[in-house]
């Protein structure tokens, strides 16, 4: 009975992996997609078009700027490369391949956390958000994307929550790319935010269609997500916030 029971678990395990395969590339190639379609109005297409180079807030393209949008090009492409390496079971080159990554996480969270004080500091935001009460989300996604991806590097060994730290952390990103859209920012932080979580609503339903059940790492990590959204935006707002965002963007 026990090697009955433990052939079972071995096929189910089996078929578990295939379909991680394909899903876990899948999600990756969908997501790297929504940053390349977010982005190219704004940025990817006037770096060949005969027109001024200013950003959706209307800021010029400043080295700053092209510095940060070439580190998050790469870490889209790199997450993708890395999934593709699982799925070919080519999981040395992709271990190497995450020690650049974690490097090239940190210099993300630094340039990206530079590249939102320095635009609110010259009074860059989108239409109608005060640029000091905007800066509370940006440095929001890199507190959670620097987050997620130190809590996913902690547990490289558990390739069960390494997977789904990476992606949470692809995820608490993504939002730029998707109020890119067209007619999407108008419509607010919670349209904009919430197109960007359909992602992890699909990660959860893949999880009960191959497990049954939904990984622990979803069970903190998508909670946070989400409360992530109201609560940036409350303290925005206040006058602690804005003391705080005056001095850090003088």
């Amino acid at each position: 009975m026990a090697t009955i029971a433990t052939a079972k678990l071995g096929r189910e395990h089996g078929r578990s992996d295939r379909y991680d395969r394909v899903f876990y590339s899948a999600i990756s190639i969908a997501m790297a997609l929504t940053v390349f379609i977010g982005f190219a109005p704004t940025y990817y297409s006037k770096l060949f078009a005969d027109a001024p180079l200013l950003t959706l807030s209307r800021a010029p393209f400043t080295s700053l700027v092209h510095l940060h949008g070439i580190l998050f090009t790469t870490w889209t492409l790199l997450f993708v490369v890395q999934t593709a390496l699982v799925a070919r079971h080519r999981v040395a080159i992709h271990r190497k391949l995450g020690v650049l990554g974690g490097l090239l996480a940190g210099a993300m969270v630094v340039v990206g956390t530079t590249t939102a004080i320095r635009a609110a500091g010259s009074g860059a935001s989108p239409p109608g958000v005060s640029p000091l009460s905007f800066l509370a989300v940006p440095l929001t996604d890199m507190l959670l994307f620097g987050g997620f991806v130190a809590t996913a590097l902690w547990m490289r060994r558990n390739k069960e929550a390494h997977k789904r730290l990476m992606l949470l952390a692809f995820v608490s990103i993504l939002t730029a790319a998707v109020a890119r859209f067209p007619g999407v920012l108008p419509q607010g932080p919670f349209v904009f935010f919430g197109l960007t979580f359909i992602y992890l609503l699909v990660a959860v339903a893949y999880d009960i269609a191959s497990r049954r059940r939904i990984h622990p790492v979803y069970l903190w990590g998508i909670p946070l997500l989400l409360a992530s959204v109201p609560l940036r935006l409350m303290v925005s707002t206040t006058g602690i916030w804005r003391t705080f965002a005056e001095a850090i963007t003088k």
